[in-house]
């Protein structure tokens, strides 16, 4: 077991896929949250949504972004508010749910040295992957002070490091349809 908490963000407009992505069905679960929830729960000490809304099925443990800006920043400065007393944590994406525990353990276990440790593959860096530092906060703030919400420009500020993997199918991001139906015909 991972002896850090894990996020998981679930709180995007998922408007490339038409509806909430978050509360698609995938797998033998029925929603998309409660598949990559139930899969990292065993790993770790404790796993969270953030969201915007209470708007899942299931029991969990729930950090809600009140702000009315959809952006990855600011979710990131809700989950580092409510994680103040921590030093790290994992974040993955709900849309990412191929994503392997091994992949997971060589992330967290590269991450001593580092403020953010994120996955990257040849076609791209896959930037809310990783383990990140609480201390971030004080950059997500000035940033949301400037209105900043690139989250490429907060890895630029802290001392990052980017671990490559080969398997690009692990990485698929379910942003429409087709990527969507992809995943579910890995996954079965």
């Amino acid at each position: 077991m991972f002896n850090l908490p894990c996020v998981i963000l679930c709180g995007g407009k998922s408007s490339r896929m038409g509806e909430d992505k978050a509360l698609l069905p995938f797998s033998t679960f029925k929603t998309l949250t409660e598949y990559q929830y139930k899969k990292l729960k065993p790993h770790f000490k404790e796993v969270y949504l953030s969201s915007k809304t209470e708007k899942f099925n299931f029991k969990n443990k729930l950090i809600l972004d009140k702000e009315k800006e959809y952006s990855p920043i600011v979710a990131l400065k809700s989950i580092f508010e409510f994680f103040k007393d921590e030093n790290k944590l994992f974040i993955i994406t709900v849309d990412t749910p191929l994503v392997e525990i091994s992949t997971i353990e060589k992330l967290i276990n590269e991450s001593k040295d580092y403020d953010i440790t994120l996955a990257k593959t040849s076609s791209r860096e896959h930037n809310l992957c990783g383990v990140f530092s609480t201390k971030a906060i004080i950059e997500v703030e000035k940033m949301l002070e400037k209105d900043i919400h690139k989250v490429g420009y907060l890895l630029k500020k802290m001392d990052t490091t980017f671990i490559e993997f080969q398997n690009e199918d692990e990485f698929l991001n379910l942003n429409n349809k087709e990527e969507y139906y992809k995943a579910k015909s890995i996954i079965s």
